[in-house]
């Protein structure tokens, strides 16, 4: 699932050598954290955080067959 959102990311942004994706697990549910360069913030957001909710929406359609809960936090 991070190899999932580590390519949907890097294609999104100018700089993929800037994406930084750290997982956190629990019993049933994983933290992405994702750090991309600040140039790039906007993409991965989107207009009115619509690019951030689709990504968001993709992990957890393939999460929810793995049975865990997924979130996402982008950080600066």
């Amino acid at each position: 699932m991070k190899d999932m959102l580590e390519v949907l990311i890097k294609n999104l942004v100018d700089d993929p050598e800037e994406v930084s994706i750290t997982e956190n697990t629990n019993a049933k549910s994983i933290c992405y954290e994702v750090k991309v360069a600040k140039n790039d913030m906007g993409k991965v957001i989107g207009k009115q955080g619509k690019m951030a909710k689709a990504i968001r929406s993709i992990v957890k359609a393939v999460a929810i067959k793995e049975h865990k809960k997924v979130t996402i936090e982008f950080l600066d």
